[in-house]
């Protein structure tokens, strides 16, 4: 590849403003305050630290329901399983941190709200990991309520598929929309700093052409974080898995699409370089010398007997595009993943319908100025 050139295959770039469907107004913003990353205060590690605090008192009088569990081994599930059950101090300890980290995640909503290229949001999604439990889903909701409180005209919802998948079926939104008159079907990558996920998403184009109906029809897990691989072996991983998922799309008849989306966490530059925020992949993914998109299309040259195109950008995107289809009666809308970190993105539709609120002229003019792309630990995505 000549230096300069972008590894996409000669369709778009990689981490775009502009795509088929939205206007990327900001992402991976990295706000801070006078104790470091604003997305740290409503990040996972936030809500086991707040836990832990409620523990504290309890654990000094003898008392702490958890016993010698640390609040960092104690799983979303068996959380909610307490927070149902019949010891109801665990259960008003467990409702003590969800209603604190609720105010926390209010109050780092209210910050983003206030940043220019946010200027006119009428919904957030929130996805990420934490977002998959009831207590996740009972901080959402309280987040919400807090915010109307104070106010303020929106409206904070759980992301519509599950956090494992989203970031997949959002790579479908990458893609240019002719190739779902001739494909039924594209590989998706979403890395993490815990996991890397593949899959084979179909489009179901024909059936909701705004691909409403697309489901992921198969994927594969690799926890690189059991392994800590160099970033060359976690590449190979990869590959591998993408090899594997062709040929179970070809047995199953598919029509893949010659189109591999990748998310990935951080600042993406238009030549498929990562500027920021990939810290916790394993290795230096942020090195000058290292491009993904090309790796890929080097090691995979073809689908189908067509040159392959890939177009990556950052994971909290891939995870709001996921929900495209289901904001068209907004107009500006925003994601938050909660993960090791927050990840985040501000959205405009490009092609709301008749039933959007598409007439704020003046929340359009502040959003056109303050756009921004960020390059902080904010959007660090957790297990």
């Amino acid at each position: 590849m000549a230096e300069g050139t972008p590894a996409t295959g000669g369709i778009g770039k990689h981490g775009a403003s502009r795509l088929p469907s939205v206007e990327i107004d900001s992402y991976n913003l990295g706000l801070k305050d006078e104790n470091g990353f604003l997305g740290d205060r409503a990040s996972k590690g936030a809500f086991q630290a707040i836990l832990d605090g409620w523990r504290k008192p309890l654990r000094k009088q003898g008392d702490d329901p958890f016993g010698a569990q640390s609040s960092e081994q104690i799983s979303k599930d068996d959380l909610d399983r307490i927070l149902g059950g019949a010891d109801v101090e665990a259960a008003a300890v467990v409702h003590s941190a969800v209603e604190e980290f609720a105010q926390e995640l209010a109050h780092v909503t209210h910050r983003f709200l206030k940043v220019k290229a946010w200027a006119g949001t009428e919904r957030i999604v929130v996805g990420g990991g934490f977002r998959q439990s009831r207590i996740g889903e009972l901080a959402i909701a309280r987040a919400d309520i807090i915010l109307k409180a104070e106010g303020l005209k929106v409206g904070m919802v759980p992301i519509r598929h599950h956090p494992d998948e989203a970031g997949l079926i959002g790579c479908l939104h990458l893609a240019p929309s002719w190739i779902f008159e001739a494909h039924d079907s594209i590989l998706a990558v979403d890395i993490g700093g815990t996991n890397i996920r593949c899959g084979v998403v179909k489009t179901r184009w024909k059936k909701a052409k705004d691909l409403s109906k697309a489901v992921v029809w198969k994927s594969e897990l690799w926890r690189h974080a059991d392994h800590e691989p160099t970033r060359e072996g976690a590449v190979k991983k990869l590959v591998k898995l993408l090899k594997g998922l062709i040929v179970a799309a070809d047995k199953e008849g598919l029509k893949l699409a010659p189109f591999i989306g990748v998310s990935c966490p951080g600042a993406i530059d238009p030549d498929g370089n990562i500027e920021k925020g990939a810290q916790n992949l394993p290795g230096n993914w942020e090195s000058s010398r290292f491009n993904l998109p090309d790796t890929l299309m080097q090691a995979i040259p073809t689908i189908g007997g067509h040159d392959t195109t890939v177009l990556m950008h950052n994971d909290g995107v891939a995870q709001g595009l996921s929900e495209v289809p289901f904001m068209q009666d907004v107009r500006r809308w925003g994601v938050l993943t909660i993960g090791t970190g927050l990840g985040n993105a501000r959205f405009t539709n490009r092609r709301p319908n008749g039933n959007g609120k598409g007439s704020n002229k003046s929340g359009d003019k502040a959003a056109k100025k303050g756009k921004s792309k960020g390059s902080g630990k904010g959007s660090r995505k957790g297990a």
